[in-house]
């Protein structure tokens, strides 16, 4: 499995491996002792799923706050999506940036989102499916968001991107300057 970073910390990109023939492929899509090498060890606690069946959906960002927060092992199960996650860590010299990775089912590959990040994605292809692995259980109390479009962060969405596809919550996000400091960075 390969395993790469983002010049804002913490963010990683794992890659596994395939082993095919021309019945189609094998690999390992999680392995503990890698994972924990690269980002610390882990419990995994819930696994969720999401399909969005027009391209263009836009899903987030989200992220849960104190005491129930939650990192986040993504990836895409079919179709594609662009998945973006923004540094929300007062104090971190990367505060406000983001980053976006095209996750594909051909591809395989995973983004860890570690809490102090918000999420979010946008489907590129019909009935994308959005697998995710949390190490924290869904609390409504701590269940927080911040505004999509936000131009002080400045994503670079795709341009099938349809703000029609927001829900209700989404749409009412706050942006990055209104944001309480949920998280601090620390070296």
């Amino acid at each position: 499995m390969e395993v790469d970073t983002y010049p804002i910390s913490d963010l990683k990109l794992f890659t596994p491996s395939r082993i095919g023939d021309e019945r189609g492929y094998f690999a390992e899509t999680f392995r503990a002792d890698v994972f924990a090498k690269a980002c610390g060890p882990q419990v995994f606690v819930q696994d969720n799923e999401s399909l969005s069946a027009r391209p263009g959906t836009v899903r987030g960002l989200h992220f849960q706050s104190e005491p129930n927060v939650q990192g986040k092992l993504v990836r895409c199960t079919a179709g594609a999506l662009f998945d973006v996650a923004v540094d929300i860590r007062h104090g971190s010299p990367t505060f406000g940036q983001w980053i976006g990775e095209m996750l594909t089912a051909q591809n395989g590959r995973q983004l860890w989102v570690p809490p102090g990040f918000a999420h979010g994605f946008c489907s590129v292809e019909p009935h994308t499916v959005i697998s995710y692995k949390v190490t924290g259980y869904y609390s409504p109390e701590c269940d927080k968001g911040l505004a999509w479009d936000d131009p002080e962060i400045g994503i670079v969405w795709p341009e099938i991107a349809t703000p029609e596809t927001l829900s209700n919550k989404d749409r009412a996000q706050p942006r990055l300057a209104d944001l309480p400091a949920y998280f601090s960075w620390s070296e």
